[in-house]
């Protein structure tokens, strides 16, 4: 058994794509056109970022159909795998911040004990002032200064800025606060939490197995999810849970693995209640 084996999928999952989309930009490839933004699978199945789209609505835009169709497969997509999963197995920012966090454990930074500079709930609030900016100025606020957009666009045409928002983020989260970018103010993953609160597909503990090793809390992009570690069997049903399996991997005993959202006891519990 690969013991890193999600992390190796995540990482040719986004190799994997950005070279697509380069494909596209340079040779004329159309497995994938476009952008994270609004992108054309095989010229047929289109695909939109619903935060962008929600944005444009605001903004006061017209939404084309295709545009709204593309942001309605998106949600339903996300809303089955996982919100975040388009942050841990899409995003290509993932691959820096995973990069600043490991840097940070070898250096023993995480041990240091201050005062945080930032809450996790300040990207919701980037949300809605990026919505209130939407519709104060008429543009899609975010889009214009989004590090997602800046380094994507970075890798299909050429960095020109795009190395910047690389240095500033890997700096931010290596010398600043831990999954700063990601975990505490990128709207886009706020956003995709969001969808990610109905998701099915779900990690998993199990109580009897684990032996407080807490190896899953060190790597966890979002540690606080998993609450239930060494407490009680369940499973982790936060939006803010990226399913990168990271906790899933370096968990030797096993008691941590994907399942399928139980529905039945979550709502046997509410009638219940």
């Amino acid at each position: 058994m690969i013991k890193n084996k999600y992390l190796i999928l995540r990482r040719l999952t986004q190799i994997g794509l950005m070279t697509l989309y380069f494909g596209a930009n340079a040779w004329g490839w159309t497995f994938i056109t476009g952008n994270l933004s609004s992108s054309l699978i095989l010229g047929t199945i289109p695909m939109s970022d619903p935060y962008a789209v929600l944005q444009m609505f605001a903004a006061g835009a017209i939404i084309a159909s295709n545009v709204f169709l593309g942001a309605l497969v998106a949600v339903l997509l996300y809303g089955i795998v996982g919100g975040r999963a388009f942050c841990s197995w899409i995003c290509p920012v993932n691959i820096i911040t995973d990069s600043a966090n490991y840097l940070r454990r070898k250096l023993g930074f995480n041990q240091i004990q201050k005062r945080q500079p930032a809450t996790r709930s300040m990207r919701y609030w980037v949300i809605g002032l990026s919505l209130i900016i939407s519709v104060g100025f008429g543009v899609t606020a975010f889009e214009f200064i989004s590090p997602v957009s800046m380094v994507h666009r970075g890798i299909v045409f050429g960095m020109g800025f795009g190395w910047a928002a690389i240095v500033v983020i890997f700096l931010f989260d290596l010398f600043v606060l831990k999954n700063g970018w990601c975990g505490h103010i990128c709207p886009i993953g706020g956003f995709y939490s969001i969808i990610g609160s109905f998701s099915l597909i779900r990690v998993k503990h199990q109580e009897e197995k684990c032996t407080l090793c807490m190896k899953c809390k060190e790597v966890c992009p979002e540690n606080q999810v998993l609450f239930m570690v060494g407490k009680s069997s369940e499973q982790v049903l936060s939006g803010e849970c990226t399913n990168c399996a990271r906790c899933i991997e370096v968990c030797d005993d096993d008691a941590l693995n994907f399942s399928i959202r139980d529905l039945i006891n979550q709502k046997t519990k509410g009638d219940e209640l």
